[in-house]
């Protein structure tokens, strides 16, 4: 009997080190987690139709910034919304904010309620198809590309989106006019994010990734 006891009590101590070891070890993952590093770099553009470069007036063109974004939805919402990916800040209508991969130009336009293509400009108010006199034109990064729709936005890329009958003198004019404003905006603080570049890790969020 007494052996037996003590066989028990030694299952019971080593099962009590067992569960004690397994808990200070997820425990300490659970405090040291950190989420891995956002993607978050810039690119500038421009939109002429017919000589007219578009301004993007509305508000609906860009995201909210911190203060009301951070107060109407947590970090794990925001980031479900197609414009959590790709963006526009504060009125400022030349600068796309990139916040995750493989994002194309295509994304970015679908965003703003656009679509485009090799032979037309689909914008909130109407079509533009390629004719006779007038076409769609794109130069990225200075050079003439048939469509941009399932490129991939890159850090600092410039592109200029054209529809009209210009020369490509004065095509270049345009995109010689598109401020290189991206790597100063990939040197700055994200305007929509939630105190800081990385937003606080929830409880939520490191239970997560405890295993």
């Amino acid at each position: 009997m007494r052996q037996k006891s003590i066989v028990r009590n030694g299952w019971f101590i080593g099962t009590i080190c067992f569960t004690v070891g397994a808990l200070l070890i997820l425990g300490a993952r659970v405090v040291a987690y950190s989420p891995p590093e956002k993607t978050h770099y810039h690119a500038n553009f421009a939109v002429y139709i017919n000589g007219q470069r578009e301004q993007f007036k509305a508000m609906d063109y860009y995201e909210e910034e911190a203060a009301a974004n951070c107060s109407v939805a947590t970090a794990e919402e925001a980031e479900t919304s197609p414009m959590s990916r790709v963006h526009m800040h504060g009125n400022i209508n030349d600068v796309v904010h990139v916040e995750d991969s493989r994002v194309t130009w295509g994304n970015f336009f679908t965003v703003l309620g656009w679509n485009i293509g090799s032979t037309y400009i689909a914008t909130r108010d109407g079509m533009h198809q390629n004719n006779d006199t007038a076409k769609v034109t794109f130069l990225l990064n200075g050079k003439s590309v048939d469509d941009v729709a399932n490129i991939t936005i890159n850090d600092q890329d410039k592109l200029l989106v054209n529809y009209g009958d210009q020369s490509a003198s004065q095509i270049t004019g345009e995109y010689n006019l598109i401020k290189n404003n991206a790597l100063k905006a990939d040197q700055s603080k994200d305007p929509a994010s939630c105190g800081g570049g990385m937003h606080a890790v929830t409880m939520r969020e490191r239970m997560r990734h405890m295993f």
